[in-house]
């Protein structure tokens, strides 16, 4: 997908979450900022099977899932692909969790129920695609 200006494509995002509804919302705004989704998965175990395939320029990654929950994924993704870029999300009571993502190396997190308006800032934010990635798997 490019970009109307100077034919640059546009950043790319994998959203990772169990929750259909938090999916389709993360993903609409994403697209209102200009992204290109280039999956959605129901677990981290697809995440990661996607971040493979896709190598996506960020992606947004729930904390509460079933088969592999966000911290781990978050964990194994920084061991294949140190250069990825994570925004984590995840409900208020999920802080300390939160807090270790950060240490582990997401870049952000945002606490649902989220607003709009802070999704489109973080975006915005990343919105640049980052350096060309190596293969991984």
């Amino acid at each position: 997908m490019e970009t109307p200006a100077g034919g640059l494509r546009a950043p790319r995002l994998l959203v990772v979450d169990d929750a259909t509804i938090m999916r389709k919302r993360i993903a609409g705004i994403a697209r209102e900022a200009g992204w290109e989704i280039v999956a959605e998965a129901t677990n981290g175990l697809e995440g990661l099977a996607l971040y493979r395939q896709h190598e996506p320029d960020l992606v947004t990654l729930d904390i509460v899932m079933p088969e592999l929950d966000g911290v781990e994924t978050l964990r194994q993704l920084r061991t294949e692909a140190p250069e990825s870029r994570v925004v984590m999300v995840s409900a208020v009571d999920q802080r300390a969790k939160l807090r270790e993502c950060i240490a582990l190396g997401a870049l952000d997190f945002v606490v649902k129920p989220f607003d709009k308006e802070r999704l489109l800032s973080l975006f915005k934010k990343y919105g640049a695609p980052s350096e060309p990635r190596r293969p991984i798997g």
